[in-house]
């Protein structure tokens, strides 16, 4: 070998040493700052949940006695006192947040405290104690945020079940609870949960949205809610559908606000969602199994009770099982005026949908009788969608227009159209179809007048940046031009 060659695998081998000694001294400082990251980590943990069992320590004797705002004193107090007799190890700069952290790992919800007081946050999703997101805007994103441990975050789940007298544990490892302004909870621990316990919160805004609201947002248009308020006015039966998170629970509430306050309305779920604002309210709501597998109380049995308690209306939060055969049962029963939700893709799914419900009461029942059930009962199908930004928008207003052999004629009032839109933005409007219903007679009937402008199909909207949407213009030659042409050739 050349002394050259010998030379440049020398100056080689000393190159790759180098540079693994590079990567070995990144590597670990890399290590160093994680451990640095998680010992300051779990050095503020510690200390908190150390804190935290002293405060419960002091303050446990004295809870029986307590209303609410005398326990967050009593807390705060003996708070104040433990972080100065021990020696907790937090700088005067973090010592303030720190006080805050235990104080509501003590009397709150810990990390979901301040998630559940952002106003922007409409869900919020734990997949673990430390891997917690929300849904913001119909965007989800990443919190950042974490439990101490996953014991405190098993003692928050527990503490939210408990609340309203449901449990979760192995035996029944999935729960629907509720939080005390309305939101849904949901919650599923192992064994069913592989990686750990799910936490899901759906939040409900604490000053309940109103049909101003909706047309602000543009879910309603102003003739859409005319025509809506007009038909739970005069006693029809309405269907809210829709997928997951389009906003059903939130506009069945816009239209039970529509309801006359002399009535008498009953509302049954699963978990009390709804936020009724009628002076003659009675709210049921199911009961699972307790550990001994008895004491169920489901929906069907809670709407049959319901009539035989003198209800004007049933609202029931949403039909999922055999209920939907009861539930068509009251409307057609003399119970008009009622309203339930249901989860599909489009109106037709949703007759479907129920059709299918029907047949799970165990009943043999001819497809043929349950389809007159569904449209004797249902008068109308508001479907709702999410936009793929997020918007929450009514896509279509359907009225069931009864049998025609086999199939349930249905007519679309209003409808979504997409607009054309230049920055690539989706838009669009929902407008009328131009068809006259037929519930305008019933309408008139009972003295209720709609204008008929309402009804009139317009022309598309224009698009965000405020060009129309081109459409070709077709020209017909008059007579005396077409003669021209003939003579010319």
């Amino acid at each position: 070998m050349k002394l050259s060659e010998k030379l440049a695998a020398l100056e080689e081998q000393e190159r790759k040493s180098s540079a693994g000694a590079t990567k070995v001294r990144t590597r670990t400082d890399s290590k160093a700052t994680r451990r640095g990251k998680s010992a300051s980590t779990s050095g503020w943990a510690s200390s908190k949940r150390k804190v935290r069992e002293l405060v419960l320590a002091e303050v446990a004797p004295k809870m029986a006695g307590l209303n609410d705002v005398e326990l967050m004193k009593e807390v705060r107090s003996a708070l104040d006192r433990i972080v100065q007799r021990e020696d907790v190890k937090v700088s005067p700069i973090e010592r303030r947040k720190f006080v805050e952290e235990v104080f509501r790992d003590t009397l709150g919800y810990g990390p979901l405290d301040p998630l559940l007081a952002d106003e922007t946050i409409t869900e919020v999703m734990c997949n673990n104690f430390d891997d917690i997101w929300v849904e913001r805007e119909g965007r989800i994103e990443h919190t950042g945020t974490s439990f101490t441990d996953e014991a405190q975050y098993r003692a928050v789940i527990e503490k939210i079940v408990s609340a309203v007298g449901r449990r979760i544990d192995e035996s029944s490892p999935m729960v629907d609870a509720r939080l005390p302004d309305g939101s849904r909870v949901n919650a599923i621990v192992p064994p069913l949960a592989i990686h750990g316990p799910v936490l899901t919160i759906r939040k409900f805004a604490a000053d309940p949205y109103t049909v101003k609201d909706l047309i602000n947002f543009g879910t309603f248009t102003l003739d859409l809610a005319s025509v809506l308020e007009a038909c739970v006015r005069a006693k029809m039966n309405v269907l809210v559908s829709g997928g997951t998170g389009t906003g059903k629970t939130t506009n069945l509430n816009v239209l039970s606000s529509f309801i006359p306050d002399g009535e008498r309305v009953i509302t049954i779920e699963d978990a009390a969602e709804l936020q009724l604002q009628q002076p003659h309210i009675i709210n049921l709501e199911s009961r699972p199994p307790n550990a001994e597998g008895s004491g169920e109380v489901r929906i069907r049995d809670l709407v049959r009770n319901a009539l035989r308690m003198r209800p004007d209306r049933i609202i029931v939060g949403e039909v999922r099982g055999p209920e939907a055969l009861d539930m068509l049962q009251a409307m057609n029963t003399g119970h008009e005026g009622s309203m339930t939700t249901v989860h599909c893709n489009s109106p037709r799914d949703a007759l479907s949908r129920i059709e299918t419900m029907v047949l799970m009461a165990g009943y043999d029942l001819p497809v043929r009788a349950i389809r007159e059930q569904i449209a004797s009962a249902v008068h109308l199908i508001m479907h709702l969608d999410r936009m793929p930004d997020g918007r929450r928008v009514v896509t279509s207003l359907t009225e069931l227009q009864g049998m025609e052999g086999d199939t349930i004629l249905l007519q679309e009032v209003f409808k979504y159209q997409n607009v054309a839109s230049r920055d690539g933005r989706p838009a669009g409007e929902l407008s009328a179809t131009g068809l006259r219903p037929k519930f305008v007679d019933k309408l008139n009937e009972q003295g209720i007048e709609l204008p008929a402008k309402v009804f009139h199909a317009r022309r598309a909207a224009a698009s965000q940046d405020g060009s129309s949407k081109s459409t070709r213009q077709v020209r017909v030659p008059s007579a005396r031009e077409l003669a021209t042409a003939e003579r010319a050739k």
